[in-house]
């Protein structure tokens, strides 16, 4: 099979597999889709958005570890690992689930990339083993991958391109989970245009 068969194929089947992609939630320009994972009774999400921002105050926010606690949703408690560059650093989450249900927690390696280009931006920010010991009451994720997509539209705006795949670990319901989980990257995104809007990011980037 000749070289130029085999990208062609590749490329076959990366757009085939993402063409599964099926509007799950649309609520005030945020757009929530789910579709399903060949080796995972959990749905990977994918979420989108307009917001008014520039691409360095996104990224701020996100860099803002602490931050998280008040715009990601169902986050108890976020915190700095490790540093490793001003791109590149490790964040502990303590993610708050209602009772009987334990509270998951998990260990993010966050690296961040820009197209030279495009200007887009990349983070990724998969769950990571290791680095925080497990803790009493707490179940850890140590599988998961989430990717964030800034893209530059113009001066005042970008678009937010965020999927996620987690497996939440323990014995907890594949369809509870799909049931609530598109509706968390409404509640962040909506925090999400509130924190940006106030203007702190706008002060963080022009020190």
């Amino acid at each position: 099979m000749s070289k130029a068969i085999i990208i062609f194929l590749l490329l076959y089947f990366l757009v085939l597999g993402q063409s599964d992609w099926k509007l799950a939630v649309e609520k005030e320009g945020i757009k929530v889709y789910a579709k399903t994972v060949s080796d995972s009774k959990i749905k990977a999400l994918k979420a989108e958005c307009v917001v008014k921002a520039s691409v360095q105050e996104v990224l701020a926010l996100l860099l803002d570890v602490k931050a998280a606690e008040k715009w990601v949703c169902h986050t108890k408690v976020c915190s700095l690992v490790r540093k490793v560059s001003p791109t590149e650093l490790y964040y502990y989450t303590e993610v708050s689930l209602p009772w009987p249900i334990e509270n998951r927690d998990f260990v993010t390696h966050m690296e961040v990339f820009q197209d030279p280009v495009t200007k887009i931006v990349t983070v990724n920010a998969p769950a990571v083993p290791g680095l925080v010991s497990p803790k009493k009451g707490k179940v850890r994720i140590n599988h998961s991958s989430n990717v964030w997509k800034i893209i530059p539209l113009d001066k005042e705006h970008v678009k937010l391109d965020y999927t996620l795949q987690v497996d939440p670990g323990g014995l907890l319901p594949a369809w509870v989970v799909n049931s609530f989980a598109c509706q968390g990257p409404i509640i962040s995104f909506t925090a999400m245009k509130k924190e940006l809007s106030s203007g702190k990011y706008k002060q963080v980037m022009s020190n």
